[in-house]
């Protein structure tokens, strides 16, 4: 497995880093739209701000990746003016490296679905982790805190695991991923 980048890899890397903090940017006005609704329940649509975490390693396929992507889209995603100011920066490095976690288990040879699954179910236990430490450990109740943890991890698992890999699939189909390993590992038609 090669693990040094090539300019290539850090130049779609970014793009998608760039191109998801836009939809961060529409993901965070949509959160506090929601504000009306329970504040745990809201977590079922947190697995949209994971998908950097873990379709920059699908594409990519290098250590590091997940944690690139997700971080710089965090970076981003506060230069836009995030509501939540920096520590949007320091949720994404916890993000970024969940989702790595899901691939450095298999030492960054296996990119399929179970592992797509696996790495957002993990990006979403380290966001989890990180808001009720910061955001909500004192008004939650521990049943609350529980709900919000287990629906980040399964919008983790669903939206970025699931959503990612479909993603990357779906590219991999149109020839744009052909200088990765991922692209050429499309089926001919």
């Amino acid at each position: 497995m090669e693990t040094r980048w090539r300019t290539v890899d850090i130049v779609v890397a970014s793009i998608i880093a760039v191109a998801f903090a836009a939809v961060f940017y529409a993901w965070n006005n949509l959160w506090n739209a929601l504000e009306s609704f329970a504040l745990p329940w809201r977590a079922v649509i947190y697995g949209v701000w994971l998908i950097p975490a873990v379709l920059g390693p699908l594409v990519i396929r290098k250590p590091g990746a997940g944690l690139y992507t997700e971080l710089v889209a965090a970076i981003v995603s506060a230069l836009f003016g995030s509501a939540w100011g920096l520590t949007v920066v320091v949720s994404g490095l916890v993000q970024g490296i969940g989702g790595e976690f899901g691939f450095a288990a298999t030492g960054y040879r296996n990119y399929r679905l179970g592992n797509a699954l696996i790495a957002g179910a993990l990006s979403g236990a380290g966001a989890a982790v990180f808001d009720l430490s910061v955001y909500y450990g004192d008004t939650f109740s521990a049943g609350q805190k529980w709900t919000y943890a287990a629906l980040v991890v399964a919008s983790g698992a669903i939206v970025a695991g699931a959503g990612s890999w479909a993603l990357q699939r779906a590219l991999s189909k149109t020839g744009v991923l052909d200088r990765f390993p991922s692209g050429r590992e499309r089926v001919a038609v």
